[in-house]
């Protein structure tokens, strides 16, 4: 998933203020998010747009601030200096944090616990929407999408697509060279490979992925990766992300992990054959949401509850989500099939299926075990 960098700190309080001068005559919904540029402009274009339509005299802002950690800790230190000075009101209505940072929200208590007084809360059913990265954020959140890795393959050079790591071990080992990634350099697909490898073999994954942290859960860690550095023997190495899509399209490989939603897009543009596939393979491999959160003083927070209660909708998922940007919803995707025609479903959930999704989409680890297992790799496969 390629992210862009958002604005600075500084801007974002230039761009708070500004909101305060705006016209009297409306109501300045503000929304704060981290990410991708694309989800900027998805609310700037689309979700504000849609929303005042249905709450005339109410102008939807946006701002973005960047993706990642970075992003997100912007918007929890505008919380926290609000919270800090004691203001009555804050600026910021609705926030779009990613997981590390909503954690850290909900404990330094600077989000409000929202989702049962909206219509579209009992759609939130995923794990995700429940605990991020070992906090509890249940009622606190409403994930925006769940984007996902799987892996893709060319199904003319994959006769039986393997099921599992145990499968795609044999797999390679039958057929070296033939499966690509990126490593931990380069682009999250490969690190999220390397997550599932560890999930499977690494010993302890329920409580890598929800804590508490405590480094006596690594003790089956090094072996795991000397078998991952034999594995990294049999495989070609590929530049990242869009360099994996780009050999498997090639036929430099026929097979390597990806972001699912990058892999639909460059189906629809072209740059990808329509034959290729993707496989969520057992015991699973993670992704991330981003999620829709309310702060705890929202100035506006009666009108961010139903701006999330329309995002989270059946309909806005499909259209918006779904269609827009081949991002798996946030919401039980049994809710939003009704709302999508047959050749839209088929497109994001025949090769993997919402009971797999649900099942094999793991979370990435909590925080300190992912700081160790990326500086496990270092030491014991890289080198």
């Amino acid at each position: 998933m390629k992210l862009h960098q958002g604005i600075s700190a500084l801007a974002l309080a230039v761009a708070l203020s500004l909101g305060s001068t705006a016209s009297h005559a409306e109501t300045v919904l503000t929304v704060v998010t981290g990410g991708s540029q694309n989800m900027v402009d998805y609310v700037t274009d689309y979700l504000g747009p849609l929303f005042e339509k249905s709450h005339p005299g109410v102008k939807v802002k946006a701002i973005g601030v960047g993706p990642d950690d970075a992003g997100s800790q912007k918007i929890l230190e505008k919380l926290q200096a609000q919270k800090d000075a004691g203001a009555k009101s804050w600026d910021v209505d609705v926030v779009v944090p990613n997981q590390q940072k909503t954690g850290e929200m909900v404990k330094a208590g600077l989000l409000m616990k929202y989702r049962d007084s909206i219509p579209t809360g009992k759609y939130a059913v995923s794990g995700s929407s429940k605990m991020a990265l070992g906090v509890n954020v249940d009622g606190y959140v409403m994930p925006m999408f769940e984007s996902q890795t799987a892996i893709a393959y060319n199904p003319a050079l994959v006769a039986k697509v393997p099921a599992s790591y145990d499968e795609l071990r044999q797999w390679v080992a039958k057929n070296p060279k033939a499966f690509g990634y990126n490593g931990i350099k380069g682009g999250m697909s490969g690190v999220a490979f390397m997550v599932g490898w560890m999930y499977a073999y690494g010993g302890n994954a329920g409580v890598i992925q929800n804590g508490p942290y405590d480094a006596k859960h690594e003790a089956g860690w090094d072996k795991a990766m000397a078998e991952l550095k034999e594995f990294n023997n049999q495989v070609t190495f590929t530049p990242g992300n869009a360099g994996t899509l780009d050999m498997l399209n090639r036929g430099e490989i026929a097979m390597g992990p990806v972001w699912v939603d990058m892999f639909y897009s460059w189906k629809a543009d072209g740059r990808l054959s329509p034959d290729m596939k993707i496989k969520l393979i057992a015991p699973g491999m993670p992704g991330q949401p981003y999620y829709y959160a309310v702060p705890a003083k929202a100035a506006n927070a009666a009108l961010a509850k139903e701006f999330i209660a329309l995002a989270t909708s059946p309909q806005v998922q499909a259209e918006g989500i779904v269609k827009r940007f081949n991002w798996y919803p946030g919401i039980d995707p049994n809710a939003v099939k009704p709302a999508l025609s047959s050749k839209d479903w088929n497109t994001l959930f025949v090769d993997v299926t919402p009971a797999e999704l649900a099942k094999n989409a793991k979370p990435f680890p909590l925080a300190p075990f992912f700081a160790d297992m990326r500086e496990r790799y270092e030491a014991k496969v890289q080198n």
